[in-house]
């Protein structure tokens, strides 16, 4: 799920009210800190190679939610390499695991996603559409990139905190099936977060960014509504059937009608899951998949609400019986910690954007070009520190489950350079930068500002008490977190399971070896950037790896 660019807001509103108790603290500079961050940063310089690496590899392995596995595996191998203790198969989801290193607090949560988008294969570095495996899944958001900016970081604060004896548990875990808001629920409910401090959530974009407040954008609930009739012979004998599809159908359109008369910040989207088998058999079973979005959790739960009444009235208008009803995932609007994203934006000032060459311009501005968005290339100038936006001014949007984890710790989204402004987003070009210097670069910038950040949340013990004081005084003073899942609700962990068991063969012929080769452009013999040739055709051949 595309995070927005953030949390979009007008700067007047980013300027406002809020009292001193919520600001971060505006301490003296810190020798001792300054000189921290800059061995820290000149640290994830050095582990550049490292961060690429990570970036391509998971990459190849283009792993939709829920089916993460060789993802999971690599990551996991990593961490117990570097000296964490993993929980496995967390909240009863196989490919979630909760890594932890070191001792008391402050506790800090670094997480980032992990799976890609169907139909999104794309040979990386080649400016036009060219899939890998045909049909296949890929990471046309970038979801390949998050960890390694977590996970670089968190090496790097590791080696200070074991050299300089500094106190603080580091505890890194995933988002899986981001794009189903199919897990972070779950994890709270787990407990995962009951003893966090700060929560440093990283996630890929176009330049290197944070915000506060409640963001630009939706929160929702994803529910299955499946439907039971009576087969029969279509032309034989169809006065005996009751068609499960009819009442599908019937329910899309009703929903249709009454968009109409729904608030303009409403946002619904279908898919049917099951239509039946063939067309000469009544279909006995159907299912319609929907995600509801409104801005807070009462106008989701009156959609909800409103989806249940017209999936009855469908199966009685059929003659079918509404057989279950179940919760895919959910996701609660996102509310982001002030402090703490004040703080990071300090930091990001330090660090700046990459120094982008002329090659990743010119490669930036040809992919804009393919999709016919605006061509003004990679970003040069590092955004603005974004605000809290009110519920007047929000007319809904994208999702993140990272929503529901905003609201049970102090939280905050970093956005990092590695992919390429004004492209669609959940699309095969979102995938052509994300294994390419772009993403590479984007994602050592990153790693700099998830480091310098807990480096200010170990050492300075104000910004975690200013980081609470405006989680309970400001976010939750009227709000309280009520979770969307209900007791009965468990992981959809069966999802995407046929996809991945039909592309997976093909896939692995392509998964990168960094013993053999550099990078994964290299391995594929790809060179960077390939543009559309001088007669308009996309022509690049990776090697085939058998």
């Amino acid at each position: 799920m595309r995070v927005p660019r953030v949390l979009h807001c007008l700067p007047l509103l980013a300027a406002c009210a809020l009292g001193a108790a919520a600001q971060a603290p505006t301490a003296s500079p810190n020798p001792r800190l300054a000189a921290l961050k800059a061995e820290a940063m000149r640290d994830i310089d050095s582990r550049a190679q490292f961060t690429q690496q990570f970036v391509d590899q998971v990459f190849s392995f283009g792993e939709l939610g829920f089916q993460e596995f060789e993802t999971s595996k690599y990551i996991v191998n990593i961490l117990k390499t570097n000296g964490f203790t993993v929980r496995e198969g967390v909240a009863g989801i196989p490919t979630a695991w909760v890594a932890t290193w070191g001792s008391g607090r402050p506790v800090i949560a670094l997480g980032s996603d992990l799976d890609g988008i169907p139909q999104a294969s794309q040979i990386p570095g080649v400016a036009c559409h060219l899939p890998l495996v045909p049909g296949g899944p890929g990471h046309g958001e970038g979801h390949n990139s998050g960890q390694a900016v977590n996970i670089t970081a968190a090496l790097a604060i590791k080696k200070i905190m074991e050299r300089d004896h500094i106190k603080g548990t580091l505890k890194i875990w995933p988002g899986v099936a981001e794009e189903q808001l199919g897990s972070k629920a779950f994890l709270v409910r787990d407990g995962v977060f009951k003893d966090v401090d700060v929560v440093l959530f990283s996630h890929v974009g176009d330049n290197l960014q944070t915000g506060w407040g409640a963001s630009q954008g939706s929160g929702l609930v994803s529910v299955l509504y499946s439907f039971e009739g009576q087969a029969a012979h279509a032309a034989g004998a169809p006065w005996r059937g009751r068609s499960a599809l009819d009442a599908v159908e019937l329910m899309d359109v009703g929903w249709n009608f009454r968009r109409e008369h729904l608030r303009l910040q409403t946002r619904s989207h279908y898919v049917i899951r099951n239509g039946g088998d063939q067309p000469n058999v009544v279909p006995p079973t159907a299912s319609v998949w929907y995600f509801f979005r409104e801005l807070d959790y009462p106008k989701i739960r009156e959609l909800w609400a409103i989806g249940d009444s017209i999936a009855n009235g469908a199966a009685m208008m059929t003659g079918t019986k509404l057989a279950s009803e179940r919760v895919l995932g959910s996701a609660w609007p996102g509310h982001f910690n002030r402090p703490i994203a004040e703080d990071m934006t300090e930091n990001i000032k330090m660090i700046g954007l990459p120094k982008w060459t002329a090659a990743d311009q010119q490669f930036a501005r040809a992919i804009q070009k393919e999709v016919k968005g605006d061509t003004t290339g990679l970003d040069t100038v590092v955004a603005k520190l974004e605000g809290d936006v009110p519920d007047s001014l929000n007319m809904g949007g994208g999702s993140d489950d990272i929503g529901d984890i905003s609201w049970n710790a102090p939280t905050i989204v970093l956005l990092y350079p590695s992919n390429v402004p004004h492209l669609p987003g959940h699309h095969w070009s979102d995938a052509i930068a994300m294994a390419t210097p772009i993403a590479h670069k984007g994602a050592t910038a990153g790693a700099k500002a998830q480091a310098l950040t807990m480096l200010d949340i170990l050492l300075t013990p104000a910004l975690v008490d200013s980081a609470w004081s405006y989680f309970r005084n400001v976010q939750t003073k009227t709000v309280k977190y009520q979770p969307l899942i209900r007791p009965e609700d468990r992981p959809a962990t069966e999802l995407n399971t046929e996809i991945l068991a039909k592309y997976r063969p093909e896939m692995k012929k392509f998964y990168f070896d960094p013993k053999k080769y550099p990078t994964y452009l290299q391995q594929l013999g790809i060179a960077y950037p390939t543009l559309r040739k001088a007669d308009g055709s996309c022509a690049a051949t990776p090697n085939t790896l058998q």
